[in-house]
């Protein structure tokens, strides 16, 4: 996420791919587990039969399967933290602010792509999803640009439009899609975090430009690796009273550490996109400061994932529509920055902390509900069904 997003819009996403399991259950079931035997309801035989030979044994038939909760109750947890960033930034000059805001820019964008590498596991299986490359990353980051760079007009700024460059929280579009075109590479590999490790190590050393994401790309790049290799028993994995318990004793270590760090701790490691030379630091200070960052931040979202709830909440449903908060949230953020309204002396402080935090989880609940999903479904989410071949039948 940008000095201004993780899915996500996980994606910050709409993506409706089923989840790790609850408790107890193993996940996936094998696949006869949800096959049911198809029935004449006329009781008449199938076409062929004779009379008195056995029935041909029936097509196994798939019925829908329930969506978990657990990944969309990660997924909303994640979004919400994603205003509540972004409308920090004019307050950073309050320690109270800062600390916050470095707690959440260490795991949130980082467990968003994690999720997003997840969720990405089979998406070129699918006629459909790879559909999505167009339906919901490229027309809607078109869409997108435009539309902020017509508020950023109309709030009395220069009008700039640069497709390659993109804007704010558009960049993770093109970085997921970029991301989602090398899945392919990262499935062939053996060995394939340890060498997405090593190219955000070296990634460090170029300055990269922002131009197409791709200094995000790199820079988050072990994130979404370790998604595509992660299974549902990873998930349950973290599950046990054990590991719960560390992960509460992990979560409050780091927001001390935050707390401690805020005064005088640059904010651009954080962003997981500064080159060493950026950020002043030497070669080996800043693969140092980059390996500590990454155990740190996979720390934490381990954390995080370890203490979401599993059983159905009430955000689990909000989590399904992540997609539009992410998108949509810039607008009153943007103009709240423009109008001064988050430049209020009170907001400097532990009260406009928790004043922010409250007003941005509003927001994120109302962006994620499907009423507002139903106005801006046509934008965010086109069908563009007329631009696909259809599938030949074999």
């Amino acid at each position: 996420m940008s000095e201004t997003k993780h899915s996500p819009p996980v994606t910050p996403s709409s993506d409706e791919s089923a989840g790790p399991a609850s408790t107890g259950a193993k996940w996936p079931l094998p696949e006869e587990a949800f096959w049911s035997e198809r029935t004449d309801p006329h009781g008449t035989l199938p076409e062929g039969a004779k009379q008195g030979e056995p029935e041909p044994a029936p097509e196994p038939e798939r019925p829908k399967r329930k969506r978990d909760p657990y990944l969309d109750n990660v997924k909303f947890i994640l979004i919400a933290l994603v205003p509540v960033g972004h409308a920090l930034v004019p307050t950073l000059s309050a320690d109270s602010a800062r600390s916050l805001y470095i707690f959440i820019y260490t795991f949130h964008m980082p467990l968003f792509v994690i999720i997003s590498g997840y969720l990405s596991r089979n998406f070129w299986n699918s006629n459909a999803k790879t559909n999505k490359l167009v339906d919901t990353f490229l027309v809607p980051y078109v869409i997108v640009e435009v539309g902020y760079a017509a508020l950023r007009f109309s709030l009395g700024q220069k009008w700039s439009l640069t497709i390659i460059d993109p804007a704010w929280l558009n960049w993770y579009l093109l970085a997921l899609l970029f991301w989602r075109l090398s899945t392919p590479v990262w499935k062939r590999m053996k060995y394939p975090v340890p060498v997405a490790i090593a190219i955000y190590l070296f990634a460090g050393f170029s300055q990269i430009s922002g131009d197409f994401s791709m200094d995000r790309f790199f820079g988050l790049l072990p994130f979404f690796v370790i998604g595509l290799v992660m299974q549902p028993e990873h998930f349950e994995m973290l599950n046990r009273r054990w590991i719960k318990i560390v992960s509460v004793v992990t979560v409050l270590a780091a927001a001390a550490v935050a707390i401690l760090i805020a005064p005088r701790a640059p904010l651009g490691p954080f962003y997981f996109k500064n080159s060493y030379q950026d950020m002043d630091l030497s070669w080996y200070m800043g693969l140092g400061l980059r390996t500590g960052l990454l155990i740190c931040s996979l720390a934490l979202c381990i954390a995080v994932l370890a203490l979401v709830p599993r059983h159905e909440t009430w955000y689990s449903d909000l989590g399904t529509r992540t997609l539009y908060c992410y998108l949509l949230h810039g607008i009153p953020v943007l103009i709240a920055k423009e109008q001064g309204w988050l430049e209020f002396p009170w907001l400097h402080g532990p009260l406009g902390v928790l004043a922010i935090s409250f007003s941005c989880f509003a927001l994120a609940i109302v962006l994620c509900l499907p009423e507002t999903r139903t106005v801006f479904k046509w934008v965010l989410e086109p069908r563009l069904v007329w631009l696909y071949r259809r599938p030949s039948r074999s």
